[in-house]
């Protein structure tokens, strides 16, 4: 028995990366124009499903009030192409990565306190940033294929989440110490570690992988 509790904070932040992706020497240049909602079509004669945007697709998805979808619309690939590679996804990001250090704030962490502390961050889009990938693929409108993403995980490119950066290094200056969790195999764990450590995240207590 530990003569302390552990205190177990788990972020699961589904929130991408600001940034000019470069694949497969395409240029994915940030998009500084207000995000324009575009209307799903449905039918033979592609018309639009009246009073249904692609912005309310995405509020359906993220209240969990549309579940068990497996694509997004076709006629959102723009729509959420914009939102990734624009600014409001990095704005939303440091909203609430800065909530996350205000709680923490609240713990009134002392040295030795913050030892028995455990942050538990989520790997793909939390940490590490799969929009190099999503961008060649539609932005989600193709179905997710396993073998493909898998592909570019072992190519070690995944880019880090700026704002999730940071948080991270705010929790290790603190000494809180550091899980990182992936539903990634464990033939993935060197390539994962070699990925963390370039972008930045240089050090952790545990990496718990499927």
């Amino acid at each position: 028995m530990m003569s302390r509790s552990i205190m177990l904070l788990v972020l699961f932040v589904s929130i991408n990366i600001f940034v000019v992706a470069k694949v497969k020497g395409l240029d994915f240049p940030v998009i500084s124009n207000q995000i324009h909602l575009l209307r799903p079509q449905s039918g033979s004669g592609g018309g639009h499903v009246k009073g249904v945007s692609c912005l309310s697709w995405r509020y359906g998805v993220e209240t969990n009030s549309i579940i068990n979808w497996k694509t997004i619309p076709v006629a959102c690939e723009d729509y959420v192409g914009h939102y990734m590679l624009g600014d409001q996804y990095r704005k939303d990001s440091k909203a609430i990565n800065d909530e996350a250090f205000l709680y923490v704030k609240t713990l009134n962490l002392s040295k030795n306190a913050a030892n028995d502390v455990v942050w538990v961050f989520d790997i793909d889009e939390t940490t590490l940033s799969n929009l190099p990938y999503y961008a060649q693929h539609g932005f989600g409108v193709e179905r997710f294929n396993a073998t493909s993403f898998n592909e570019w995980v072992f190519t070690g490119k995944a880019l880090a989440l700026p704002e999730s950066l940071k948080l991270y290094k705010k929790l290790v200056r603190l000494k809180v110490k550091i899980v990182f969790l992936t539903g990634r195999t464990e033939d993935q764990r060197t390539v994962t570690e070699t990925n963390l450590r370039s972008v930045g995240y240089n050090s952790w207590d545990k990496l718990l992988l499927k």
